[in-house]
């Protein structure tokens, strides 16, 4: 029987999509849309067969998937080196260090290798279909790490229950290494030694944080867990308080003095490090000068000292709950550095002049002498711009009326209005939190955002923007934000669509989000605006420190750096040494060393964001602990396969309702459309879905909140609503071929993990 010249055709299509992949070098994956455009596939009925062909060559075990819709060709070589990925549930593995491949580690095959450490593997033969599997044959780097857990003591032994995610086991300690613990304390241990034929690796203790349960013993753990300091080597805060202000008749003659000029700062109301001030006054031409001052902190911490290090290898200050931990000892931060009221203080300054309509005419960048003369909060401030009255009024006033001019254009050159409510607790004297509030950025929290922008800007476009063919910037810091996800942006604009919304999934950058914009203003008030502006923050990239200028896409500025902030952040330090060098004609520094020390600060802020977190999470569980059993009505804040996450309207607190309680039917994730679906009663659970739920659970230990659903009937739809949904399904199944969006899961829990949720974080780090 004669082929059909369909299948012909999907053989010759197959035997050109092997030829890509037998020519293919270097260790980069490939994709259906790569092949496609490789070989002069531009038909979308042709793309969608390439996408089944690479599903089926990686399903025979002819070529390897790294990450859904990613491939790259069979590895013959079976010895690979990587960074192992320990678990708590077992399922340890290697990424590989060529191609970023993550292969299964079973435990027996690990050599006990922690979580970060580097090792080489042997990657055995895979059969078609199945997962790869590698033994670890030797560790190459161990990374200093610690465990954090409670100690449990006995006549003969003690050991360590540990709180990590990264270890199954407990570890073993000798009495005489437990400096002085006893059972009950949070104690930090690292492991000394974990012999090949033991279960339980053994330890020392580092450090007691105190009684299990203390609220400064749970705070210094979460600092601990994430490898951030919780107080200062005593040689630092020694070397800081032997610092002076030093502010001199000689030092003021090398600056500009500013100290004529009314001056303030506006801060929270439980802010010590006043590290910005703004200065406004009527120049004879009828234009304002606006100044910019930040705090001078490089004039007082010197490269390679050991205040410098120190600041460095902490990167950020870490605000948590109910404290913050400075990156500078408070002599520094909260005293000399500080722009207190009434005392004469270092600065380097923006100073911009601007006319009534907002337009700025000139500025220019310059090392200062100021002194604040009030100090207000957000709510002074704010009271003052609603009233009209107060200290300073027609100053405050002008300021405010400037900044929603240049936040009008901001908006209107694209970039995005993201306004989210932060969450506070009232804490007791104990540390325990008594009730809840929320923090909105009104107009006197926007007046001085508007100005620290623009100051940034400046900085960065100063350094970064030079003139002539042959001119090559210099190297500098610069804060970039990448262009969102395509994927994540077209499911926007699908799902918005379906709302009656339309978000622009391509175009310039200006165009795309201009519809963001306006889709989250129309947007305000309704139902469906949880799930929409939820999906909006998740299709951005995370903003990063980087010598390589790519723009910050979310605030729609070509140029952007960080300089407005030296007390509590070390890339605004880097910012002003450099702006220093730079504008004293010194030459451009060491690129590959800057980029080294950005990389380091953006990890650093990351895990800062994460023990923040992770102290809210704390005390949303210990606050939620007091309201066992009691009923909250919320928001379905993100969906996973073993359930949904739902924050509360009262508190925003967040907890799980985990899909093995919900016994009522058999519930399918649907990814794509960020649901569960009920296979038998089509009731579905999705992002920015209402429901009610019983507090279930609070289990402080390991910072989980369960909840109960009260009445699944209350995210139930009706038909016609049913039946967009499915057309949303279809409509994104369409957008472009791959696998199915849709994962099984009956009433068991196949794992439990804050960051594989479908939710975002709360704030935003421009």
């Amino acid at each position: 029987m004669a082929r059909s010249h369909t299948t012909k055709k999907f053989d010759r299509l197959t035997a050109q999509v092997k030829e890509y992949i037998a020519a293919h070098t270097g260790n980069a994956t490939f994709n259906y849309k790569q092949v496609a455009h490789a070989i002069g596939a531009s038909a979308p009925i042709t793309q969608g067969e390439i996408a089944v062909i690479l599903e089926n060559l990686a399903i025979e075990g002819d070529i390897v998937e790294v990450t859904p819709g990613k491939y790259k060709p069979l590895k013959r070589d079976n010895v690979a080196t990587g960074t192992f990925v320990r678990r708590s549930n077992g399922k340890n593995s290697v990424i590989t260090d060529e191609d970023g491949e993550t292969i299964f580690v079973a435990e027996r095959n690990s050599m006990h290798a922690l979580n970060g450490d580097r090792v080489a593997i042997t990657i055995a033969a895979r059969t078609p279909g199945q997962e790869a599997e590698a033994e670890v044959t030797k560790i190459l780097e161990k990374k200093d790490q610690t465990f954090i857990g409670t100690l449990k003591v006995d006549k003969h032994f003690a050991y360590l229950l540990t709180d990590s995610k990264y270890l199954a086991t407990d570890i073993f300690i000798p009495r005489s290494k437990l400096k002085g613990g006893v059972t009950g304390d949070k104690a930090v241990v690292r492991i000394t030694d974990w012999p090949d034929d033991a279960k339980n690796p053994k330890g020392e203790v580092i450090d007691i944080l105190g009684k299990t349960g203390e609220n400064n013993a749970e705070i210094h753990a979460i600092l601990a867990e994430y490898g951030l300091p919780y107080h200062y080597p005593e040689a630092v805060e020694k070397a800081a308080e032997k610092i002076d202000a030093g502010i001199t008749d000689e030092v003021i003659a090398a600056r500009e003095d500013m100290r004529g000029v009314t001056t303030f700062t506006i801060d929270p109301k439980d802010a010590k490090d006043f590290d910005d001030a703004l200065s406004i006054r009527r120049l004879p031409n009828g234009n304002w000068e606006i100044g910019v001052h930040i705090a001078d902190v490089t004039h007082y911490v010197k490269p390679d000292t050991a205040l410098d290090r120190e600041a460095q290898k902490r990167a950020t200050s870490v605000y948590l709950v109910d404290r913050v931990v400075p990156m500078l000892p408070e002599h520094l931060s909260n005293g000399i550095c500080s722009l207190r009221p009434d005392e004469d203080k270092l600065t380097f300054s923006c100073i911009f002049e601007m006319n009534d309509k907002g337009e700025v005419l000139n500025s220019r960048i310059a090392r200062t002498v100021t002194r604040s003369d009030r100090r207000f909060t957000y709510e002074e401030a704010q009271d003052v711009i609603e009233t009209g009255k107060g200290d300073f009024a027609k100053e405050i006033l002008t300021l405010d009326r400037l900044a929603k001019i240049l936040r009008e254009k901001r908006y209107e050159n694209g970039s995005v209005d993201f306004d989210r409510v932060e969450v506070r607790f009232d804490i007791d004297k104990d540390g325990h939190p008594t009730g809840v509030y929320f923090k909105e950025s009104k107009d006197a929290n926007k007046l001085i955002e508007e100005f620290m922008l623009l100051a940034n800007r400046t900085v960065a476009q100063a350094i970064g923007s030079v003139k002539g063919k042959n001119k090559k910037a210099k190297a500098f810091v610069y804060r970039v934000h990448d262009m969102p996800d395509p994927t994540k942006l077209l499911d926007l604009s699908t799902l918005a669509r379906t709302f009656g919304y339309k978000v622009r999934s391509s175009g310039s950058p200006r165009e795309v989000n201009r519809s963001i914009n306006k889709m989250l203003k129309d947007v305000k008030g309704k139902g469906e605006e949880n799930f929409l502006s939820t999906l909006a923050i998740r299709s951005m990239a995370k903003a990063i420190y980087t010598t390589e200028n790519i723009g910050h896409y979310g605030l729609g500025f070509d140029y952007y750096t960080h300089f407005t902030s030296p007390i509590r952040r070390y890339p605004d330090m880097m910012v002003h040494r450099l702006l220093e060098r730079y504008l004293d004609g010194g030459r451009s520094v060491n690129l590959s060393k800057l980029e080294d020390e950005c990389k380091h600060s953006s990890d650093m802020e990351q895990l800062a964001a994460n023990a923040e977190r992770a102290s809210i999470k704390y005390k949303q569980v210990e606050y939620m602990k007091d309201h066992m059993d009691e009923v909250f009505e919320g928001m379905i804040s993100g969906v996973t396969e073993w359930g949904f996450y739902v924050e509360l309207d009262d508190n925003k607190c967040e907890g799980l309702v985990p899909i093995r309680d919900i016994t009522n039917d058999f519930y399918e994730f649907d990814e794509k459309n960020y649901c569960l679906v009920g296979r038998r009663k089509n009731i579905r659970f999705r992002l920015g879905d209402k429901v009610k739920v019983r507090v279930a659970r609070a289990n402080l230990e390991k910072k989980q909140l369960d909840f109960a659903l009260v009445d699944p009937r209350l995210a139930r739809q009706d038909e016609d609503d049913l039946g967009k949904t499915m057309s949303v399904s279809q409509a994104l199944r369409s957008g472009g071929p791959g696998k199915s969006s849709r994962k099984s899961s009956r009433h068991t829990s196949s794992g439990r993990s804050s960051h594989g949720k479908t939710g975002v974080g709360k704030k935003s780090r421009r």
